[in-house]
């Protein structure tokens, strides 16, 4: 399993190509976010989409979907928003949240069924930086962890994953507390689940 350290959330360029290029490649990478570390892959990579989902037991007519994307810009891209959703996001980003969104077409076939996409823009420059080489969203599911000290610890995430997994970015000491999760896929957004920080609404 590959691993890649990073201290201070302060990437350089040469590591974010090198995760980035990975990632395009079709590999399974845990990264850090503002919240939980998570499981991530190129969310335009059908095959590892599949991985993804079959890693973490998720059914894609049952469950939503997630990705990362490095900003409004490319959150744009890939769901449908109107202004209330947009000025949520203004307001909220980067920051520990989901917006659960109308999907774009341009999604691989497993964010089509439910034709919604759970948008997150962390608080977080490694994980954005990536989007950002990739040139598209990472989908994203956070890990799982059967006490805090394995959610907190990224070396013992890397030894829980070892084989299940193609690399692991160690960064800081990561979070137990999910995102909230915000759904703006009508007219008026509303709280599904509270999280890590409570958003401004």
């Amino acid at each position: 399993m590959k691993s890649i350290k990073i201290w201070n959330d302060k990437p350089s360029d040469r590591q974010l190509e090198q995760i980035a290029g990975r990632l395009r490649d079709g590999e399974i990478w845990i990264l850090p976010t503002d919240s939980l570390y998570g499981i991530m892959c190129d969310a335009l990579n059908h095959k590892a989409v599949r991985r993804v989902c079959e890693l973490k037991n998720i059914n894609p007519e049952k469950n939503n979907l997630s990705v990362v994307c490095d900003g409004i810009s490319m959150a744009s891209e890939y769901a449908r928003f109107g202004n209330r959703t947009f000025s949520l996001l203004r307001d909220n980003t980067p920051g520990p949240f989901t917006f659960l969104c109308k999907a774009q077409s341009n999604l691989p076939k497993e964010f089509k069924v439910r034709k919604t996409v759970g948008i997150r823009i962390p608080d977080c420059a490694t994980v954005r930086g990536v989007a950002e080489k990739l040139g598209n969203p990472l989908l994203t599911t956070s890990i799982e962890f059967d006490s805090d000290d394995f959610a907190i610890n990224p070396e013992l995430i890397m030894e829980a994953y070892d084989g299940r997994v193609d690399g692991i970015v160690i960064a800081e000491d990561g979070g137990t507390v999910p995102t909230a999760i915000i759904d703006c896929t009508d007219d008026n957004p509303a709280i599904l689940r509270e999280g890590a920080a409570e958003p401004v609404m």
